[in-house]
C-alpha cells in the first residue's frame, strides 16, 4: 500500500504543539494519506499544506508547472490525463491556481512571458556530462521580463549573457579532473570573523514545504524542487548552473582586489543549485535537506568568488544562502575573502 506521508511533520498545524501521533489512514481512488492526531488539541490532519484535495499533491503541482510554462488550462487538462491518466476539471485546476497563487508568483509574468516563448521554449535546457549528469536549465522569459523590467541594474543584463554562454560553449574538461569539486572544500577555512548570517523563513522554505511532501525517494528532491521553482516562482531564473574557478584567476583577485584566499587550487568546479534575481542583487541558493547541521559558507563563497570571475561583476553584487523547507540562511560572500591591506 502506497501511503503519502511526511516524516518532517513536527508540530500541529493548528496549535502548534509538538505532543502529535499517527492515527490512521484515509483512503480515496488515487491515494492513501497518513493522518496524524494532536493530543493537545485534539485536532486530526494531513502530511499536506492543501486541505481536502482528492488528488496526489504530484499531480497538483505537475498541473501548475505545465500551465506556468504557457500550457492553456485546456492542453495543461490534457496533458495531465496523458501522463497520469486521470481527468480533471477546468474548475478544479483553476481551484489549483488560486489556491497556490501565493507561491506561484510567475503569474504576473506568464501572459508577457507567453508572448515571447512557446510552453517547449521557455525554458532551455542542457545535459552536462560531468563525471555524472546534471541538467542545466533556464529560463528564457524571465531572464528577458526581469532585464527589462530592471534596465538600470546591468549585473541582471550581464549575468543573462553569462548563462546563455554556457549553453553555447562550456569546458567540459575541467569537470572530469580530480579533486576540484568546490563542496570539497569544507576543511579549507575562510576567514568568519565579518560574516554576517540572517537566519529567516521565505517563499524558498515555503515552496520546499510544499513541494517535498510530494517526493517519495529522496534523491530526487532537488531535481523535483529546482524544476518546480523554476517553472513558478518569479525569481528563480537558472539552476544547475556550471562554474569553474583557475589558479590564475584567484592570484588576479589576490594581487588586483586584495581579497586573500585560504588556498590556490589548480582548478575547482561546481554546479550550482539555484540562482535567483531578486532585490537588485544575484543570489546563490544550495538546497540542503539538513540546512540547521549543514553550513556550507566555503562552497558557497568559492561559487559567487567563480561567478564574479566569469563575469566580470563585483563580488558585492552576490549573496549567498543555503535552506531546507525549515530554514534559509544568508550572508553576503564579500565579508568571507575582503581583507584590507597595510
Amino acid at each position: 500500500m502506497n501511503v503519502v506521508d511526511n516524516l518532517n511533520i513536527k508540530s500541529c498545524p493548528y496549535c502548534d504543539s509538538k505532543n502529535i501521533i499517527r492515527r490512521g489512514i484515509r483512503k480515496n481512488k488515487l491515494q492513501t494519506v497518513q493522518l496524524y492526531i494532536c493530543k493537545d488539541c485534539n485536532k486530526t490532519f494531513t502530511p499536506y499544506p492543501i486541505k481536502n484535495k482528492k488528488y496526489p499533491l504530484k499531480i497538483i503541482l505537475e498541473g501548475l508547472t505545465l500551465y506556468n510554462i504557457g500550457n492553456s488550462k485546456e492542453k495543461t487538462i490534457k496533458l495531465l490525463k496523458e501522463k497520469f491518466g486521470i481527468n480533471i476539471s477546468s474548475k478544479t485546476l483553476s481551484n489549483w491556481i488560486e489556491e497556490l497563487k501565493y507561491l506561484c508568483t510567475y503569474s504576473r509574468y506568464r501572459q508577457q512571458g507567453k508572448k515571447l516563448y512557446t510552453p517547449n521554449q521557455i525554458i532551455k535546457k542542457l545535459n552536462l556530462n560531468h563525471k555524472q549528469v546534471y541538467e542545466y536549465c533556464y529560463h528564457q522569459a524571465k531572464l528577458d521580463l526581469i532585464t527589462k523590467d530592471f534596465p538600470s541594474n546591468k549585473s541582471f543584463k550581464i549575468f543573462k549573457e553569462f548563462l546563455e554562454t554556457i549553453y553555447q560553449s562550456c569546458p567540459h574538461h575541467y569537470f572530469h579532473q580530480e579533486n576540484s569539486r568546490a563542496s570539497q572544500t569544507k576543511k579549507l577555512k575562510f576567514s568568519l570573523e565579518q560574516v554576517m548570517v540572517k537566519e529567516k523563513q521565505n517563499y524558498a522554505t515555503r515552496t520546499a514545504n510544499l513541494v517535498l511532501q510530494s517526493v517519495k525517494n529522496n534523491r530526487l528532491r532537488h531535481e523535483i524542487l529546482q524544476r518546480f521553482m523554476l517553472a513558478n516562482d518569479s525569481v528563480t531564473v537558472a539552476v544547475e548552473i556550471p562554474i569553474y574557478l583557475l589558479r590564475k584567476d584567484i592570484e588576479y583577485m589576490e594581487k588586483v582586489l586584495k581579497f586573500e584566499f585560504p588556498i590556490k587550487p589548480e582548478i575547482l568546479t561546481g554546479h550550482i543549485d539555484f540562482i535567483q534575481f531578486r532585490n537588485n542583487q544575484i543570489h546563490i541558493l544550495d538546497f540542503k535537506p539538513k540546512s540547521k547541521k549543514d553550513k556550507p559558507y566555503e562552497q558557497l563563497t568559492w561559487y559567487a568568488i567563480a561567478l564574479s570571475r566569469l563575469t566580470g561583476l563585483r563580488l558585492y553584487d552576490f549573496k549567498c544562502a543555503w535552506f531546507d523547507q525549515d530554514h534559509y540562511y544568508e550572508f553576503y560572500p564579500l565579508h568571507m575573502v575582503y581583507k584590507l591591506k597595510p
